[in-house]
């Protein structure tokens, strides 16, 4: 080996050993530095608002939390974007539609009356004072024809009328003009022009009653007569219909009316008329609403034939019977959501699809609300996709994001701790929790489903207001996190599922209860142990206490199997 190479070598091993006590020189202070630094807490890189004081995975996406060091501020997110990965939008069953321009279709739904038409209904009165002999018609409902013999009265008034016209009948020619005249005047005593024809041959000397007929054909609504009853001129002898065009009368009421219209056509059936479907179009809207319903009547008029029955001919449709119309309407085409989509706790909102996954709140102003649908006058435009199932569910958590935002990380959850003393606004706010959560307790006791899921709701709501409460002391910050994730209750398709997503919220309020029992205003809080709850639903513990507001102990893990089954707890 020469000079020239072994210099060569000493140089590469010489750079070799620079550039390595070079490179631990730099390592050295970095290596120390980050363990120097304190970290502040663990933060999901996906779902920002998701923190904790210790290392774990993302409760939404199950990624693993990146520590956040002091200095540095942690990843941000707007506080009401919900993020979720593909399996939970799959388990919270979150789907969205387009929104789409197309008419609003709504199904107005009317009841009402079949009552006749009131322009031919006459009541039929007596033209001179008598006394109301017979009635040939004797029952309510009896149909007649126009000139039909009703009765006969006995009016000397009315009987010296028809002997004096009669008188210038046998007078010859020359009482023509006499003739007229009394023939008139019988005619304002009530008689027929057909029936004043016939008197020369129908009524004898000896005659003294006479025949009252019916002036229109109808049906007899009431008789206000009876025989032998005495009768002064203008009283009302008895009541006639015709039943042949019957009115239907619907009512109305105020948004109703932007859909209906005359010549509009309407379904109608009747309960006295199982399986029979009628049909026809609006006649009239009444322009004048009742101040007291704020309604208004609609009218259809609906033909009503005679049927033959074991009784007789028969109309089909009775009076005064109840029945109930459907229209269908439709606007023109405007931009719609479906109604799942609308949360209207307040303002209208709906959460829109910003990207996949990804979805944000965002206030709308509706218009007509159809059946299915709901018109958007202002907030979205056409193509935009919006959540139509599962929007509930994201607005809760678009609440805890926004609660988990409002607040520094704090440690885990402070079970204990000292409460802050509450003005009355702030108790208040406990007590319509304390008071919800009972009834959803209750609910369990009486083994209503129905019950729990209609509560459940209602007991989240009010869990962000004491949760808002508790977080006026910051070591309760987390306590009140706690409570807003344990309030998310699902809706529970039998008992187990909700007496299984009841008690961890329970035990939580137990918790809460015990520390309220020693402020005078909380101290009629009751506590109740049952000692065999593992046959509950499945995973239960041996034994579970619950909080009630009021005694006797109804428990909830139970129910009606053993109801009074466990014990009070003292403090």
């Amino acid at each position: 080996m020469n000079l020239r190479t072994v210099l060569g070598l000493i140089l590469i091993a010489l750079a070799a050993a620079a550039g390595w006590w070079a490179g631990s020189r730099r390592g050295a202070p970095a290596t120390a530095a980050t363990s120097d630094r304190r970290i502040l807490y663990y933060q999901s890189s996906m779902h920002p608002w998701i923190k904790s004081d210790q290392p774990g995975k993302c409760t939404i996406c199950g990624m693993d939390l990146a520590p956040v060091f002091e200095g540095e501020s942690g990843f941000t997110a707007t506080s009401d974007v919900v993020t979720l990965n593909s399996n939970s939008i799959t388990v919270s069953h979150v789907q969205t539609v387009p929104v789409v321009r197309q008419p609003v279709v709504r199904t107005v739904r009317l009841a009402g009356v079949v009552d006749d038409d009131d322009s031919r209904h006459r009541i039929l009165s007596a033209y001179v004072e008598g006394r109301m002999e017979r009635w040939w018609i004797n029952v309510d409902g009896a149909e007649v024809e126009a000139g039909q013999p009703l009765g006969e009265i006995f009016s000397p008034t009315l009987l010296a009328g028809i002997r004096e016209y009669l008188a210038l009948v046998r007078g010859g020619p020359g009482s023509e003009p006499l003739r007229a005249a009394a023939a008139f005047r019988l005619v304002q005593m009530g008689l027929l022009p057909e029936q004043i024809e016939q008197l020369p041959g129908t009524f004898g000397d000896t005659k003294l009653l006479v025949e009252i007929r019916s002036p229109v054909a109808g049906t007899v609504v009431e008789r206000d007569v009876f025989a032998g009853q005495t009768v002064m001129a203008g009283q009302r002898l008895l009541e006639l219909a015709d039943f042949s065009t019957m009115w239907l009368q619907l009512e109305a009421y105020e948004d109703d009316l932007a859909w209906l219209r005359p010549g509009q056509r309407v379904v109608i059936t009747s309960p006295s008329l199982p399986g029979r479907i009628f049909t026809n179009a609006i006649a009239y809207i009444d322009p004048n609403l009742n101040l007291a319903t704020r309604s208004t009547r609609v009218r259809v008029e609906i033909p009503n034939p005679l049927v033959e029955t074991p009784n007789g001919p028969e109309r089909l449709l009775r009076h005064r019977i109840l029945a109930q119309g459907r229209v269908r309407t439709e606007s023109a085409p405007v931009l719609t959501v479906p109604r799942s989509a609308v949360l209207n706790a307040g303002q209208p909102k709906v959460f829109v699809e910003v990207s996949n996954g990804t979805y944000q709140p965002r206030t709308v102003t509706l218009g007509r609300v159809g059946d299915t649908d709901v018109e958007v006058v202002s907030g979205l435009s056409e193509d935009e996709r919006v959540v139509s199932q599962g929007a509930l569910l994201l607005d809760g958590q678009a609440q805890l994001n926004s609660l988990s935002q409002t607040y520094a990380p704090l440690p885990a959850l402070v079970v204990g701790g000292t409460l802050p003393a509450w003005d009355a606004s702030e108790n208040s706010k406990v007590r319509a929790f304390l008071k919800e959560l009972d009834a959803l307790r209750e609910s369990l006791s009486q083994d209503s489903v129905a019950g729990f899921n209609a509560a459940a709701p209602r007991v989240h709501s009010l869990a962000m207001g004491l949760a808002d409460v508790l977080s006026r002391e910051p070591a309760q910050v987390a306590r009140g996190q706690e409570l807003v994730r344990l309030s998310h209750l699902e809706t529970a398709t039998d008992l187990e599922s909700a007496r299984k997503q009841f008690h961890p919220l329970s035990e939580w309020a137990v918790q809460l209860g015990r520390q309220l029992r020693a402020r005078p205003e909380f101290v009629d809080l009751k506590l109740y142990e049952c000692p065999m709850t593992q046959r509950a639903f499945p995973g239960a513990p041996a034994r579970a206490t619950w909080m009630q507001l009021t005694a006797p102990i109804r428990n909830p893990y139970f129910g009606a199997e053993m109801l009074d089954c466990g014990t009070e707890v003292r403090p």
